[in-house]
């Protein structure tokens, strides 16, 4: 069985769409972040995203754990033309297109950016690989809201509607355990 260990990277302090656009994470929180590295596998291999905020918060909490280079298939989804906005200006920009964005998200894209099922493609090959060339062991991923909740739903067999409502704090973990014949989703959201 391999084990992974997804925690969604440190507080940006953003309050817009924040995908690709590369902003730095607040690291002020040692004790979180301490607390966030004891709760984790001592021998456990960190990956993350390539965005700075990922990157900085699997630095923080990786410790002697072997670290992997960070990786852009385990980036947030591509909000495109929407990055940087407000989700009111967003609503008024697109109303129709933003409508069903959270309604009936799936094959549904911001302009100039992905779909959600772009997106999961996009990291359940990574994961798949990743859990391939690491079988049986625990796998620590720092990562984004949007990519937790693919895995989320992957584990659930949920639909894009069904998933994307799920809350995920900054420096929980949510854990997947994997075998050749199911995901299991053993906790979700967990503040250590």
């Amino acid at each position: 069985m391999t084990r992974i260990w997804w925690v969604r990277h440190a507080p940006t302090h953003q309050h817009t769409f924040c995908g690709w656009r590369d902003v730095p994470a607040d690291l002020s929180d040692r004790a979180a972040l301490d607390r966030l590295a004891a709760a984790l596998p001592a021998t456990a291999v960190v990956t993350s995203s390539d965005l700075i905020r990922a990157r900085a918060t699997a630095d923080a909490i990786a410790g002697l754990r072997p670290r992997l280079a960070p990786d852009p298939a385990l980036r947030e989804l591509h909000f495109g033309d929407w990055d940087g906005l407000g989700f009111a200006e967003v609503s008024a920009r697109d109303p129709d297109l933003s409508r069903r964005y959270w309604e009936t998200p799936g094959d549904v894209a911001a302009p100039g950016g992905e779909s959600w099922n772009a997106a999961a493609a996009r990291v359940n090959a990574r994961v798949d690989a990743l859990i391939g060339t690491f079988p049986g062991q625990d796998l620590v991923i720092v990562a984004h809201l949007a990519v937790i909740l693919t895995q989320y739903a992957r584990a659930r067999r949920l639909t894009p509607a069904e998933a994307i409502g799920q809350h995920i704090d900054n420096l929980s973990l949510t854990r997947i355990s994997v075998t050749p014949d199911a995901w299991t989703l053993d906790f979700i959201n967990r503040l250590p």
